[in-house]
């Protein structure tokens, strides 16, 4: 990314390459977000995300292209039955950089999804995408692109956890797996 000084009007490089990355269901209404540039004044407010996220999806909804260009902002996306996958940048930012982080959030999604990626299954999953999302970038940061190691980070097993540390639902679950397997033996 580039960065534009105001007194000198020179371009000095910053790490923070991604402005947010966005999932939308095929109606444009937000199924999960990140936004790394609340300053921008694009971003600054919830209803301002939810504007240009509007804008975004009209543009997308029935185009034929990966890469469109909205308010100085590169916009890569992808479909996929009731979803769209977004990931937006500077409008000088590389936009093979910008897929790759595209391709990463959505094969990490589905290997963690086990290729049924839809709207229900992302919100049944919805802190194992989030994770994803945190894994991909931080603050605009560009951290993994590589899907494996996404999901290996993100998908540890439950096992590995303390038992203070894990959820109700997550006691019960391990509770029936040992249950079913002392059944079976």
């Amino acid at each position: 990314a580039v960065v534009s000084t105001q007194s000198t009007g020179a371009l000095i490089p910053s790490l923070k390459t991604i402005k947010g990355i966005c999932i939308l269901d095929n109606d444009g209404k937000r199924v999960v977000s990140k936004y790394y540039d609340t300053t921008d004044e694009t971003f600054a407010t919830v209803k301002d995300q939810k504007l240009f996220e509007g804008k975004v999806f009209k543009a997308t909804e029935k185009a034929n292209s990966e890469i469109v260009a909205i308010n100085n902002y590169t916009v890569v996306y992808r479909s996929n039955v009731d979803l769209f996958f977004y990931v937006f940048g500077d409008s000088r930012e590389n936009e093979l950089m910008l897929l790759s982080v595209l391709n990463a959030l959505y094969d990490s999604i589905s290997m963690i999804l086990r290729k049924n990626v839809e709207k229900r299954a992302i919100f049944e999953n919805m802190d194992s995408v989030l994770l994803i999302c945190d894994e991909v970038a931080d603050r605009g940061i560009l951290l993994e692109c590589d899907a494996t190691n996404i999901v290996n980070r993100v998908h540890v097993r439950t096992e590995d956890i303390p038992l203070s540390e894990q959820t109700v639902s997550q006691v019960f679950q391990s509770a029936k797996e040992q249950l079913k397997w002392s059944l079976l033996r």
